[in-house]
């Protein structure tokens, strides 16, 4: 089944956590979803929405259920989830995934990389699904579109523990567990700075 728009119209936090184990397909290319950020409205200074909206902000304050995909350091286009209500300014970032189809384009995509190095990293996970920031602002609910997500299989065990690549944020920000992560899956960044947060 589809996730609809109201799946992931409630706190980051909570999309966050319930992305874990859905599924992305982009085409031929499906993965499973093995590690998420949240980047929540509430004060959170990690937030690109944190001082407001920008051109480039755009779409995370916008409807719930739609793609926000920005260009990292200008080389790497890294997809978030719009969640929240509309005007609210929130999302979740696809840190990691599990290739689930598609094998074949997703190596030609990133270069013949093996293993878990094909779609462990949020610029990986958009190079493999053929994503990039100028789709930004596109709706994930739509059968046929260009990225669709749907109900997957849940973590037994998921793991919680502080965002990435966050320095210019303030202290509390950088150190909030809001990155999450299934505890079975390999492909996961730095699960060591992880500790247990759900059993399932």
């Amino acid at each position: 089944m589809i996730l609809p728009p109201d799946f992931y119209r409630r706190d980051a936090l909570e999309v966050a956590i319930d992305l874990l184990g859905q599924t992305i397909e982009a085409g031929e290319v499906r993965l499973r979803i093995t590690e998420v950020e949240a980047y929540r409205s509430n004060g959170d200074s990690a937030n690109h929405c944190f001082r407001g909206p920008t051109p480039r902000n755009a779409p995370m304050w916008g409807a719930p259920g739609h793609a926000y995909i920005y260009l990292c350091y200008g080389i790497h286009s890294l997809l978030n989830l719009v969640t929240g209500e509309e005007g609210v300014g929130e999302a979740v970032l696809i840190r990691a995934a599990e290739p689930l189809a598609g094998e074949e384009r997703i190596r030609e995509r990133r270069g013949g990389a093996q293993g878990k190095e094909r779609t462990t990293g949020p610029g990986r996970v958009a190079a493999a699904l053929g994503i990039d920031h100028r789709m930004s602002g596109i709706p994930c609910f739509i059968e046929g579109g260009p990225l669709v997500l749907r109900e997957g299989r849940r973590p037994t065990t998921i793991l919680a523990g502080p965002r990435i690549g966050i320095d210019y944020a303030a202290p509390a920000d950088r150190e909030a567990p809001y990155r999450f992560a299934d505890a079975d899956s390999p492909y996961v960044m730095k699960k060591r700075a992880m500790s247990p947060l759900i059993a399932r």
